[in-house]
């Protein structure tokens, strides 16, 4: 009521004003209507298809990515853990004390490695773990000939140190590689 008022003062007539309850294009011939209608359904189901199809590609880059830095991270710490292995195999070996070996991280992170890594390099680093009932074997068992044990501890040591090699190739591909461990640098000392 108060508009009316407003427009009465401004000297504008009831019938110089229009009052429309219809939407802006709504002017339009219903022709032309039906036409623009399907335009821009058209133009909202192609903008709908290229924002799902870009977060699809978008969203499958990221998660990629992400397994990547998992997968990488993982490789990291069984990296580490083989290189301390490899000096508690060295040192059975030369001196025969022994430790316990782990293997923790293999096992938890084995399922990011798998994926990551192509099955040769897999195959590697399995079998420097799969050396360890060998190393309990050489360690519990007082009845084995010293020439065996020594023999088994060499291979081991051999397979932990390609082992230790291959997955820091993979693992610092792109950032600085560590120089080896302890037992890479008596190694080198010594022959």
């Amino acid at each position: 009521m108060q508009v009316g008022r407003d427009l009465a003062h401004r000297g504008c007539r009831g019938k110089d004003v229009r009052w429309h309850s219809r939407a802006a294009g709504a002017s339009v011939e219903p022709a032309k209507r039906g036409r623009m209608d399907v335009e821009r359904i058209g133009l909202a189901v192609f903008g709908a298809f290229v924002g799902a199809l870009g977060w699809l590609v978008v969203g499958m880059f990221l998660q990629r990515r992400d397994a990547e830095r998992r997968a990488r991270s993982a490789a990291r710490a069984v990296w580490f853990e083989i290189g301390i292995n490899a000096v508690g195999i060295e040192l059975a070996r030369d001196h025969g004390v022994f430790t316990a070996l782990s293997r923790s991280s293999f096992d938890r992170l084995l399922p990011d490695l798998a994926t990551w890594l192509p099955l040769d390099e897999l195959e590697v680093i399995a079998g420097a773990y799969q050396g360890h009932a060998g190393y309990e074997q050489a360690w519990r068992d007082t009845s084995l000939p010293e020439a065996v044990r020594r023999a088994l501890l060499s291979r081991l040591a051999e397979a932990t140190r390609d082992a230790h090699d291959r997955l820091a190739g993979r693992a610092f591909a792109n950032d600085a590689r560590p120089t080896g461990t302890a037992a890479a640098t008596d190694r080198a000392t010594t022959r």
